[in-house]
């Protein structure tokens, strides 16, 4: 049997690849085929982010695919079915939340629904939330909002609206500091850079994408923030104000949880952590969790073409194989997290950045992004 020395980082013996973390990332159909696999290169340096001077990737792959595939484009449009998953979700969230209204925060029951019922529900509308964003609920990109604004009630935060912008900008700006609030931070860096630090960010990462972007810097406030605000604010007084604050204490416990070790929070840091030494910016997950999450798994499906609904992705991948079948993929979001943790050469540093375009960038598109947010026509961005 020969030995495939580019698994052990391009060693020229077994020796020398010894003393590593075994591989994290895999291709798709490695082990069908000999010719298919994920190399593992040198590890990073824990000091820095990678800084890199490459364009993102996905645009050069969407035209890359569109020439070899223009029928991608039938692929491309709204899902009607989002709609009524939101409306199974919501009406779930607030029947659990009722239900547990003479039961106390404190109990066992109470934590494990909020856990098991609470944090996977919740955790399926960040990302019905992040598929609404696309404009693919509908055509409208007002009754887009609307349905964002009404997938947000059991989260028990507004956010729904600003998210839109800073994902948008995430899509567009990928990579580029101070723009793509996905970016960990240079004090995250600094103070989160060692295993303590890593519980700690896993355990809390629902924390860190809500309140980095209001520090990295602020949006530009519009009518869809101030309607995203009031709707929450009403719904969570008036559920107070007729059945306590125990359900919302379960909303928000929900949140939390969707949002920390939980199976389906692995996909927080799969999506686009760098593994293994690689400078692959996005990693996809074709596992089962995709059932429960919109296909956010097909990541790189989906940032190679924001337009194609969830239900759509699966399809996407299978009539361009020769561009997805060679990309490392993650097998485990859950094991993501335990790899996070325990690696030695993964950490909050294993981002690949690179420098905005303009010096005055990040104002430009924050307002930009307030203009595509109150547009009513069909949203073109990517």
């Amino acid at each position: 049997m020969t030995t495939d020395f580019s698994l052990f980082g391009g060693a020229d013996s077994l020796d020398e690849g010894r003393g590593r973390a075994p591989r994290r990332v895999f291709a798709p159909k490695e082990g069908e085929n000999p010719n298919v696999h994920a190399y593992q290169a040198k590890p990073m340096d824990p000091k820095d982010f990678l800084w890199v001077m490459t364009e993102e990737p996905h645009r050069t792959r969407r035209m890359a695919i569109m020439k070899a595939h223009p029928e991608v484009t039938k692929l491309m449009g709204h899902e009607p079915l989002t709609k009524w998953v939101v409306l199974f979700v919501v009406s779930l969230q607030i029947a659990t939340a009722l239900s547990l209204r003479h039961t106390s925060p404190w109990s066992p029951w109470f934590i494990l629904a909020a856990y098991v019922i609470g944090g996977t529900a919740n955790h399926n509308l960040f990302l019905a939330i992040h598929e609404i964003t696309h404009n693919l609920a509908f055509k409208r990109i007002a009754l887009n909002k609307l349905l964002a604004i009404f997938a947000n009630l059991p989260i028990g935060i507004p956010y729904s609206a600003a998210f839109k912008g800073y994902h948008i900008e995430h899509h567009k700006f990928q990579g580029q500091d101070g723009v793509d609030t996905d970016l960990p931070t240079r004090l995250e860096l600094l103070v989160l850079n060692n295993v303590f630090g890593k519980v700690f960010f896993a355990t809390f990462q629902i924390l860190f994408y809500a309140l980095r972007p209001t520090f990295v810097r602020a949006q530009t406030l519009t009518k869809w923030h101030g309607l995203n605000i009031l709707a929450q604010v009403i719904f969570d007084y008036v559920l107070v104000k007729t059945f306590g604050v125990r359900p919302l204490i379960y909303f928000i416990m929900s949140s939390f949880f969707a949002g920390s070790l939980h199976p389906c929070a692995g996909h927080f840091i799969a999506e686009h952590y760098l593994w293994d030494g690689l400078e692959q910016e996005t990693y996809s997950y074709y596992g089962p969790l995709n059932i429960l999450a919109y296909n956010v798994g097909y990541h790189n499906e989906h940032h190679d073409f924001p337009s194609v609904a969830w239900t759509r992705l699966p399809a996407l991948r299978a009539l361009a194989p020769e561009f997805y079948d060679n990309i490392p993929s993650h097998p485990s979001w859950p094991m993501v997290l335990v790899n996070f943790i325990r690696d030695k050469e993964v950490g909050i540093y294993a981002r690949a950045k690179r420098m905005a375009k303009g010096a005055g960038c990040p104002s430009k598109v924050a307002k930009k992004g307030a203009e595509d947010s109150d547009s009513d026509s069909t949203d073109k961005s990517e």
